[in-house]
């Protein structure tokens, strides 16, 4: 096996988790990161399936444990706070929209970076300029101003990947689910405890206020509109119009809208699918959301990072030819990324219906999602698509055994 010098760009969960891999499998890995220090917090996320597997393969699984939100399902209530349906975290085995492990990213990239960081170099407050692929490497222009040369590029970054526009152009194709959604963390209150609570308004409103580990709460705003370009407004005018499409609702909404102005983490964009054609170009390849984000809405955001990150390591580690590996990365995790893009385009408006009569139905029907005629029905939107993925085994530099 031939060693590597090879330069990631992003440092979330793909990133980090792609770090330690080829760290283990040899590599000299830099890892470069746009934020002038790691960036704390974020939304819950979850590590189920596959991607737990990966998160077992690290030595992680007890680590993340102890960092869970201690989230323990979902109540689904009406503007005075009456619980209409619920759902618990043992629901579909633990693999139900809430999983058996929920973490804040921040939480979960902190734990990557930590356990990656004596065998990779991170680098923050820095990112891509320019790049230029030569016969032997790519040559690479950081903002900083320095250039350096790896052998190659790998871009672990979000939906609106700034390597990848570099590299790959108009090559992206973005499928849009017609939905906004905001996440920010606001105080904790006093009714706020270990479930998810979810109220719909008329109109495809939603509000959800979530429990974290950190004493705060993180809240949830979404509506369904086409594109209009929201996510690219100032800051101050993406909290306005938030509080103009959401003022006058009931419930818990106007303390959530009061604390928009001092929130630290407003996080606001339009929802949607990323598709690529090719996962790599030359000595360029695309990892985790800037190659196939499945959206929020699959639940499967994360297991596709991880297990995208530990493939893709290990057969750079299997393949002196860094095409042969690019190109066996994708034959094994496109049927898995397919499967989990595999979303209804219809589903916002199931999650938040427009009418009071269709939020009544959704209810009733959520009321039944544990019986034994509606759960098999029901797990189709409800039971992210995580178990389709058989990891491979990869063998780790100067070691016999494998990584299982």
């Amino acid at each position: 096996m031939k060693q590597r010098k090879i330069l990631i760009t992003g440092a979330s969960v793909a990133g980090p988790t792609l770090a330690y891999w080829l760290a283990r499998q040899g590599m000299d890995v830099t890892v470069v990161e746009r934020a002038a220090e790691f960036r704390d917090g974020g939304q819950t996320i979850d590590v189920r399936g596959a991607g737990k597997i990966v998160a077992q393969r690290m030595g992680l699984e007890s680590a993340i444990r102890a960092k869970t939100t201690h989230e323990h399902g979902i109540t689904f209530v009406d503007e005075r706070n009456r619980t209409k349906a619920q759902i618990g975290v043992e629901a579909y085995d633990g693999n139900g929209p809430i999983a058996e492990l929920e973490i804040l990213r921040g939480e979960l990239a902190k734990l990557l970076i930590e356990h990656s960081r004596d065998k990779v170099e991170y680098r923050f407050g820095d990112s891509i300029a320019a790049l230029e692929e030569q016969a032997d490497g790519v040559q690479v222009r950081f903002e900083q101003g320095s250039v350096a040369m790896f052998d190659l590029v790998i871009a672990a970054e979000g939906v609106g990947s700034h390597t990848r526009k570099l590299v790959f152009g108009d090559e992206v194709k973005r499928r849009s689910f017609d939905l906004y959604t905001a996440y920010f963390t606001i105080p904790r209150g006093p009714g706020d405890a270990h479930q998810m609570r979810w109220f719909n308004a008329p109109g495809g409103l939603c509000v959800c206020l979530r429990p974290d580990n950190l004493g705060t709460t993180r809240a949830l705003l979404s509506f369904q509109e086409p594109p209009r370009g929201y996510e690219k407004l100032p800051l101050a005018q993406q909290k306005q119009l938030l509080k103009e499409k959401f003022k006058g609702l009931g419930w818990e909404t106007p303390r959530i809208l009061a604390a928009l102005d001092d929130t630290p983490d407003l996080y606001f964009d339009q929802i949607s699918q990323v598709k690529m054609a090719r996962w790599s170009k030359g000595r360029i390849a695309l990892v985790g959301d800037a190659a196939y984000c499945a959206s929020p809405i699959s639940g499967m955001g994360t297991s596709l990072g991880m297990c995208g990150a530990y493939v893709l390591a290990g057969e750079l580690g299997r393949h002196d030819s860094h095409t042969e590996a690019f190109a066996a990365y994708e034959k094994i995790m496109r049927p898995y990324v397919d499967q989990a893009q595999d979303v209804p385009t219809f589903a916002p408006r199931l999650a938040s219906p427009h009418s009071r009569t269709g939020i009544a139905i959704g209810h009733a029907l959520l009321r039944m999602a544990d019986t034994p005629i509606f759960k098999p029905l029901l797990a189709k939107f409800l039971a992210p698509k995580a178990d389709a993925l058989a990891l491979p085994e990869y063998q780790m530099a100067g070691a016999s055994e494998r990584a299982a």
